[in-house]
């Protein structure tokens, strides 16, 4: 049903003038048709008249007649649509019709008289013997024409709040509909205007929206607004309205007609999903605890609640589980996150950190030993803080917060109680929680519960391999005179997980030092576990003084022997030392040569004593270790003294250039080297915690705070030994000239004021010398290093190390390396491309 909407259908109007009539018998026998049904319908009177109308509609509405000509015989008649078939076949009319009974005989000339049917007419029955139907194409038209009484009475009772305003925007209808918004009754609202009648509605907004509409004449559907109607002063409601223009026949504005409808629940439930999508998106974007929590307050201010406070069990901040809380006891939490409306969260009685501890019997401490939600839709304004500790004795009632409804949801994961999360609303927002707030509440805590949880596990997971790579990586540096050192270790951010970076010095035989970096794949405990056993690994081979390439070729073997041994797939996961990589890196301070080869590794940074970088381009970097089993080769350069090795992991450059680390390189040393020359006496950059505060200084200025690897940076700043700490001589392989060796050595160490440790050297001396022309073939030279120990050292061409004995008590010889054992902090030997050094060394303070 409808009115005229344009000015194609304006006149067509259900009347006998526009309707094509016919007349039937009691039977739904045509009894007369007209030219207007021909034309409607096409058919002819000789085809029609003596036939029942029932075929001339379509079997559904056929089907339909004999109960309507029932149910309507003895009332005033039946309108309806009715769909009849056109005679060419082809297609449908659809029809309105107007059955009319006719009771008693028909007036003659009313209705057209067609050709009489074919055979005797049927007989009437009874008062009721015909019908007169009015038939009328709906094609184009909206449907039935209805007086103003019928429209009237549809608007009025329409559940739909309808009004009209005129071009003042002043009311001049509205339907009893829009009564249940509030602003008063009809009658009261006549010449007034929206802001007078709902004050609690922004009417300059929608009045904006009127006024456009009778501008342009365009209407406008669907306009929500959300606000506070006099219905419902408490709730914050939204209604979606629509606006159309009115005019007069001449086409000008007579004012708008606008209809209402309270769409809230609809509003809510998308403000409901609206924030559940936005939880998803902002609570859990790392895995801390604390941060997760302090997520959780922001997300849920101020779309849920005016405040909101997250309080966790200690244990849960540092990554433990959680305990069984007793409800007889006052339940210990701290204050994780907390946000509200109102600027430097006021309603806070405890801040970020702080302690909050519930006392036993309390709605949060109930929740937090019970596990079950609970919610209040009034609070007791007089009532005070449920916290046993306040901070500077505070004591508010919650009319002095300004809170007047709570609800407090635990956070739960896993079947474990984690802490509490407690919603309020103030004065902003008058509406008390209801069970759907608290629904919501619960979904969205449990989306963090989860999220709070798995930062808690990560936590005590990445404090345990913290710790396990801490204790793996140097306590401290050790001391030794080849290069002033410093390093800089900063682990991954939570979301990636510790690393396997790692560094290490270790100082080897005459007075040389090995630098070392390297990472393996993986994170976490399994990530340090193989950094741990990498560094032990490399460790030991150092111990060999093996070359550097010989050393990545020892290591290259473990990795592959104990990866196929543990069936290791190089494209495993964490904790593998398989595709390892590893730089290596040896100083000699003595020659000031500086051995290095790289595992996969890049090259590092060479910083020449004027500040200039360069990054030898000539070191062969080998494959990552355990991968391909290829070569590896060793580059060995010499650098001035003071030239500062920059050693580093691919997380240094994760986020920044080669150029940029060579500006922060570059300024860093020149700064150090101003740095040192400050001080009184000591030679440029000797200061360990200036080459600290260098090391730090560059990665702040290439990596954040929480970088998405781990990092290394290792700085060595090389120094050489001065020359009248270093002798050397030509020893012949004479036995007889093994005394002289003595005696020159006793010299010597009288030069350096060194008479005490005469006895022993000339012991270690003697044996070394008697065994290198005994059993090694071409030239002796025999060397003594003043380092931080006295160094004595044996080169000989033999391709074959001595062993330490235990003689007998009767055998002859075989005590010579026994007794240096016994004599020297250490001993031992390493091989040069021409032979072999047996060396030994002797501390300066002790026995």
């Amino acid at each position: 049903m409808g009115t005229d909407r344009d000015s194609d259908v304006t006149g067509q109007r259900f009347d006998v003038a526009d309707a094509a009539p016919l007349l039937l018998d009691s039977r739904g026998t045509v009894t007369s048709w007209t030219r207007d049904a021909e034309r409607l319908l096409g058919y002819p009177a000789a085809e029609v008249v003596g036939r029942s109308v029932a075929e001339l509609l379509v079997p559904e509405d056929a089907a339909r007649l004999a109960p309507l000509a029932e149910a309507y015989r003895d009332k005033d008649g039946w309108s309806g649509v009715l769909t009849a078939r056109h005679r060419d076949g082809d297609r449908v009319v659809r029809l309105m019709v107007r059955a009319v009974p006719m009771r008693g005989s028909t007036p003659a000339g009313n209705i057209p008289a067609g050709p009489a049917p074919a055979g005797p007419a049927p007989a009437g029955g009874g008062g009721t013997s015909r019908w007169v139907l009015l038939l009328s194409d709906m094609a184009d038209a909206p449907g039935w024409d209805m007086s103003r009484v019928v429209l009237e009475r549809m608007v009025v009772q329409s559940p739909v709040g309808i009004a009209m305003v005129d071009t003042d925007l002043r009311f001049v209808w509205s339907n009893t509909a829009l009564e249940a918004f509030g602003g008063g009754p009809a009658h009261e609202r006549i010449g007034r205007r929206l802001a007078h009648v709902q004050p609690g509605l922004d009417a300059e907004r929608i009045e904006t929206v009127m006024r456009r509409v009778l501008q342009t004449g365009e209407a406008v559907f669907d306009y929500e607004h959300v606000g506070r109607v006099r219905s419902a002063p408490h709730r914050e409601t939204a209604h979606a309205m629509s606006f159309v223009r009115l005019d007069d026949d001449q086409g000008n504005p007579l004012g708008v007609y606008y209809t209402v409808v309270d769409v809230s629940e609809r509003h809510r439930a998308r403000m409901r999903l609206a924030l559940l999508d936005r939880a998803g998106e902002q609570i859990g974007r790392t895995l801390d605890v604390a941060r997760t929590a302090q997520e959780l307050a922001d997300v849920a201010v101020p779309h849920l609640a005016d405040f909101v406070a997250v309080d966790l069990l200690e244990s849960v901040l540092t990554g433990a589980d959680p305990g069984p809380v007793r409800g007889a006891d006052a339940v210990p939490l701290r204050r994780a996150g907390q946000q509200s409306v109102n600027s430097g969260v006021p309603e806070a009685v405890v801040g970020i950190g702080g302690l909050a501890s519930y006392l036993p019997g309390t709605p949060p401490a109930r929740a937090l030993t019970g596990g079950t939600s609970w919610y209040r839709e009034r609070l007791d304004p007089l009532a005070r803080e449920w916290s046993e500790t306040v901070p500077g004795g505070r004591e508010a009632t919650f009319m002095d917060l300004g809170l007047h409804t709570v609800m407090i949801v635990p956070i739960r994961a896993r079947g474990i109680t984690l802490g509490i999360t407690t919603f309020f609303r103030g004065e902003r927002r008058q509406d008390p929680f209801d069970e759907i707030d608290l629904s919501l509440a619960e979904e969205l805590v449990a989306r963090a519960a989860i999220c709070v949880d798995n930062a808690r596990r990560y936590t005590r997971e990445r404090g345990a391999a913290l710790v396990l790579q801490r204790s793996l990586l140097p306590r401290r540096l050790p001391q030794q005179d080849a290069a002033d050192v410093a390093a800089c270790y900063r682990p991954a951010d939570e979301l990636t997980g510790l690393g396997g970076d790692w560094y290490d010095v270790i100082p080897l035989s005459g007075a040389r030092v090995a630098l070392v970096v390297g990472e393996v794949e993986g994170h976490g405990i399994d990530g340090a576990a193989a950094m741990g056993r990498l560094r032990t690994a490399v460790r030991t081979l150092a111990d060999l003084d093996l070359p550097p390439d010989e050393v990545l070729a020892h290591l290259d073997d473990l990795v592959a022997k104990s990866a196929r041994q543990e069936g290791s797939d190089p494209d495993a996961g964490s904790g593998h030392t398989v595709g390892a990589r590893c730089l290596y890196v040896v100083h000699d301070p003595v020659s000031g040569e500086c051995a290095m080869a790289a595992a996969g590794h890049p090259a590092p940074a060479l910083i020449a004593p004027d500040g200039t970088v360069s990054f030898p381009d000539d070191l062969p970097i080998g494959p990552a270790l355990g991968v391909d089993g290829a070569p590896f080769e060793s580059l060995t350069l010499n650098l001035p003294p003071g030239t500062l090795i920059a050693l580093h992991t691919d997380g240094l450059l994760a986020e920044a250039t080669p150029e940029m680390l060579c500006r922060a390189l570059s300024g860093s040393a020149t700064a150090g080297a101003r740095t040192a020359r400050t001080g009184p006496g000591s030679p440029p950059d000797t200061a360990p915690a200036s080459l600290d505060r260098r090391a730090q200084t560059v990665v702040d200025a290439l990596v954040p705070a929480r970088p998405y690897d781990d990092v290394v940076l290792l700085l060595a700043r090389t120094r050489r030994l001065p020359v009248d700490r270093v002798a050397s001589w030509d020893v012949p392989a004479d036995p007889a000239l093994v005394a002289e060796a003595r005696k020159t050595t006793t010299r010597q160490l009288g030069a350096w004021g060194l008479e005490d440790l005469a006895f022993t050297t000339e012991l270690v001396v003697s044996e070394l010398v008697t065994n290198a022309i005994r059993h090694a073939t071409g030239p002796i030279r025999l060397r003594l290093v003043l380092d931080r120990t006295l160094i004595c050292e044996v080169f000989d061409g033999g391709p074959t190390a001595p062993h330490l004995r235990h003689p007998r008590t009767t055998d002859e010889g075989g005590r010579g390396l026994f007794l240096i054992s016994q004599f020297t902090q250490r001993w031992g030997s390493r091989f040069l491309p021409e032979g072999k050094v047996i060396w030994a060394e002797q501390s300066l303070t002790g026995p």
